[in-house]
């Protein structure tokens, strides 16, 4: 079997990481890096919905064995938290990191040597956490990282609201894409994270996302390499649309889609002002989530126990 090697080296061999980290930068000038197309001058200060400048803010890492296992393996992933995001979720999980921006600026050598940091640690993959709107940060990152000796996969771990010129960039750049699929009606995404068209987006990009790595490819060891992860986190009284979701996924992406339906909602931020977001989910949304899943023709859905207020 050919060892794996990740696509980022072929690219930085070719000599094609130069053009990338300048035409990222070069969108910061009116940024559009999202689906937000905020147009802010983010390198002379400016800042847009994101709040974040030109340089890198992280909020902590550090091997992470709470991920699918796919991602853990024996030694964890290697999680860097970017604080920030280009969405507002009502029911953030991570809201002082996202929402409060908890965290801390550094340089871009600085992110290089904590990717070189998770390595040496035997972490499997640098899992790149909220990283939208940081892309052109990482890109710079990332070929000071090379030329340092980084060689595990790249995982993009994502909210799924990006825009596809962004992802293009980083064709031949991550191995791995992992983003959510939050919801499917545009009026519960409005309400839930401000942003209408979240869903129309999500399907672009995911769409994009398979198209550059395909469904998911692991090791020997049952260790992901290369492809395409979903997570869809399962809201309660349905407000996901995760019939509608799985359909696409099966239809449109591949019925070989790797999937987490997650079942570990919780009331969190400022979910307690939807009411249908104050209660937890119960175990019978979540084997009725997964059942929808099967239907629709999934078939590698991520098995973990889940906890639940109620049986």
């Amino acid at each position: 079997m050919t060892a794996f090697e990740p696509a980022y080296l072929q690219t930085h061999r070719e000599g094609r990481l130069p053009a990338k980290i300048q035409q990222a930068y070069e969108i910061l000038l009116s940024c559009e890096l999202c689906p937000h197309r905020c147009r802010v001058d983010r390198r002379h200060g400016e800042l847009g919905i994101c709040r974040t400048g030109d340089k890198p803010v992280v909020a902590s890492f550090g091997p992470h064995f709470g991920e699918e296992d796919p991602l853990v393996g024996e030694h964890g992933s290697g999680t860097i938290f970017f604080s920030h995001c280009n969405l507002f979720c009502i029911f953030c999980q991570n809201w002082e990191i996202s929402h409060g921006g908890e965290g801390e600026e550094i340089e871009v050598a600085d992110l290089a040597a904590i990717m070189l940091r998770l390595q040496a640690q035997g972490c499997h993959n640098i899992n790149l956490v909220t990283p939208s709107h940081q892309v052109p940060m990482i890109l710079a990152a990332l070929a000071l990282a090379i030329e340092g000796g980084l060689h595990v996969p790249l995982v993009y771990n994502t909210g799924g609201y990006d825009a596809v010129p962004t992802l293009q960039l980083l064709d031949g750049v991550v191995d791995i894409y992992m983003p959510d699929f939050k919801f499917w009606d545009p009026k519960v995404a409005a309400r839930l994270c401000n942003a209408a068209d979240y869903p129309e987006m999500a399907r672009q990009a995911l769409k994009e996302m398979h198209r550059q790595v395909g469904d998911l490819v692991l090791d020997e060891q049952g260790v992901a390499q290369r492809g395409l992860l979903v997570r869809h986190l399962v809201l309660p009284h349905g407000l996901a649309g995760t019939k509608e979701v799985m359909e696409f996924l099966a239809r449109e992406i591949s019925p070989h889609t790797y999937v987490n339906v997650m079942g570990q909602y919780r009331p969190c931020g400022q979910a307690h002002t939807q009411p249908l977001l104050a209660d937890f989910l119960t175990a019978a949304e979540h084997r009725e989530a997964q059942r929808l899943a099967r239907e629709a023709g999934l078939t590698r859905l991520d098995q973990r126990d889940k906890l639940f207020r109620w049986l």
